[in-house]
């Protein structure tokens, strides 16, 4: 199979180091192809767009990009216009510092790519670069425009040559506490943290994507197969919003240990803290 064609070639400058690379896709867009057909005559449906006002259609050299400044007035920005304000690229990713991974959030990552390098005569500085930041266990922060965009790029050492993905702006990120505004702080504690600590546990692994399927893209290629044999598929069942009581039930439950629950302790809980809980609630005395 032929390696994917780079859709970017320029520089990874590093002080006064310069490597030229090539950028390819990390992530694959195959996907079902879906279309929009016409119900009534099987025929495959085209977009158009609509004058909002005149209800006639706008033909594609007419149509332009405009910023709405109050209800229904537009500045128009012409093709030319956006091409001129657009930062010119140099072809260099500029690295500006050296980062620990962890230091960046998982919600700031955007799109993953490949970085190699472009030529024979680059291979020995490209390795300098990819084997100094796997030495020094750190991540590149560099910026360059890509695709008529100024982008920041985050790059690190990835086996034989380096991964570099696209970084969200802070503004393109939402803030947390606005998400959360509305998840009461509820506190978890006793035997139901336990029970939830001791599945996590029997459960920890490695990861390993080629273990994950997509359901999505799968059950689409079923449906597609299904209706050209005539056959029918029946939607999976969601399943119920469990109450508190039921919860814990299903903790058992998932723990192993039935919906009563063991004669025996929690799995996973000190035998310490057992004794001090038991000891901790007073007993009636006898009559």
């Amino acid at each position: 199979m032929a390696p994917p064609r780079a859709s970017w070639k320029g520089y990874l400058k590093i002080a006064e180091v310069a490597c030229p690379v090539a950028l390819t896709a990390a992530s694959s867009s195959e996907r079902v192809a879906l279309h929009l057909v016409n119900r009534k005559t099987g025929h495959r449906v085209h977009r158009q767009f609509i004058d909002a006002v005149t209800g006639k259609p706008v033909e594609r050299e007419d149509q332009v990009k405009g910023y709405e400044v109050e209800k229904d007035e537009y500045v128009v920005l012409e093709p030319e216009e956006i091409l001129a304000a657009v930062p010119e690229s140099d072809k260099t990713l500029n690295v500006s510092a050296f980062i620990t991974r962890s230091e960046v959030d998982d919600v700031y990552f955007d799109r993953p790519y490949y970085l190699g390098p472009s030529d024979r005569s680059a291979e020995e500085a490209f390795a300098l670069i990819r084997e100094g930041l796997r030495a020094a266990d750190v991540s590149a922060v560099a910026q360059t425009v890509l695709f008529r965009r100024v982008h920041t790029v985050l790059v690190r050492a990835l086996d034989s040559g380096l991964a570099a993905t696209t970084l969200n702006y802070d503004y393109e990120v939402r803030a947390a506490e606005e998400a959360f505004a509305d998840v009461p702080a509820l506190r978890i504690k006793g035997e139901m943290l336990e029970l939830a600590k001791h599945i996590i546990d029997t459960k920890r692994g490695a990861f390993d994507p080629v273990a994950f399927q997509d359901r999505y893209e799968a059950a689409l290629a079923e449906l597609v197969k299904a209706k050209l044999e005539g056959r029918t598929i029946e939607a999976p069942k969601p399943p119920k919003p469990q109450r508190a009581a039921d919860l814990m039930a299903a903790l058992r439950e998932s723990a192993g240990l039935g919906p009563k629950g063991p004669s025996g302790p929690v799995p996973g809980k000190p035998a310490a803290r057992r004794a001090a809980t038991a000891t901790a609630s007073p007993r009636r005395k006898a009559s």
